[in-house]
């Protein structure tokens, strides 16, 4: 047996395998030509709009999901295994795009980015590898608007339950407040309030980053990971509550230029931070319960 100099078993090896970039480079290309006139409409578009601003900031937390679990996807990849899978997703996929596109149904052009990226994912890796990052894709379903009448008949029941407690707490502080329907009255103000502040979207939103939320810091506890999911629709509730109260403070106390200016765009950003607080909040208190369960258990 004739010994082989390091570098022409390096430069064996590399014959032998399969250029990855190389590989991959028709399939982003192919990729790039179907989704940049998507997405730019989507950013310069429904994306845009206050109801649907959470769809970037879902997108880019998929991929980071994604990426952060990348070595864990390479070492379960079984290229080969799932691939009837893989092209029935992606032909499902590509049949969404087309249909969705011709016919502008964001919900079926955004639905096929999500079935096209696993489609292709379970083709080259295999399913094993799908499987590893299975919640990002889920994940990515929230930044998919939904139907406008399925939006619109939950709408209005939920901006009528966030009125009705808005009004009493605030009226149970000594405000001069009244409501009539969805729209307050306070003091020589009256404010609507818009799907936006406790529409359905919001909901989605919140419940959205309960779930991010649970992903990233992976419970060992059953019982902990099922009662913040649960605990998660309250707090959404609770959260859009607390900015329609904001909100309404803020027009009763500086006028309504304040309320409908910068402070508006505040009052948003109190949403989502008394949302995150309330979660933080609520897992501690769990943390704190299993712990005293796991100590009495143990006497």
């Amino acid at each position: 047996m004739i010994p082989m100099a390091r570098e022409q078993v390096l430069a064996a090896g590399t014959r032998q395998r399969p250029d990855g970039l190389l590989d991959w480079l028709p399939i982003t290309f192919g990729f790039l030509v179907l989704y940049i006139p998507s997405f730019y409409s989507l950013f310069t578009g429904i994306w845009m709009s206050e109801e649907q601003a959470h769809g970037p900031i879902i997108l880019f937390l998929s991929i980071w999901l994604i990426w952060r679990k990348r070595h864990e996807m390479l070492a379960a990849a079984q290229p080969g295994k799932g691939t009837i899978a893989g092209w029935l997703l992606f032909v499902v996929g590509l049949l969404l795009y087309i249909f969705g596109r011709s016919q502008q149904i964001l919900a079926f052009e955004i639905g096929s980015f999500i079935a096209i990226v696993a489609g292709l994912l379970c083709i080259k890796l295999g399913t094993p590898a799908l499987r590893v990052v299975w919640f990002p894709f889920f994940f990515m379903l929230f930044m998919v608007p939904l139907p406008s009448a399925v939006v619109a008949a939950l709408t209005l029941p939920m901006k009528m339950a966030v009125s009705y407690v808005s009004e009493h707490i605030l009226y149970w502080a000594g405000y001069p407040i009244a409501r009539s329907g969805v729209i307050l009255q306070i003091g020589q103000y009256q404010l609507l309030v818009a799907d936006a502040c406790a529409g359905l979207q919001t909901l989605l939103t919140l419940e959205a980053l309960g779930l991010f939320y649970l992903n990233v810091v992976r419970h060992t506890s059953t019982f902990r990971n099922v009662a913040l999911a649960l605990m998660i629709i309250p707090i959404s509730f609770t959260a859009n509550v607390m900015r329609v109260m904001v909100l309404t403070l803020i027009t009763y106390h500086w006028g309504d230029a304040a309320g409908q200016g910068f402070l508006h765009g505040f009052a948003g950003m109190v949403l989502f931070v008394s949302a995150l607080v309330l979660i933080l909040g609520i897992d501690s208190l769990l943390q704190w319960f299993v712990t005293y369960r796991q100590k009495k258990e143990m006497r």
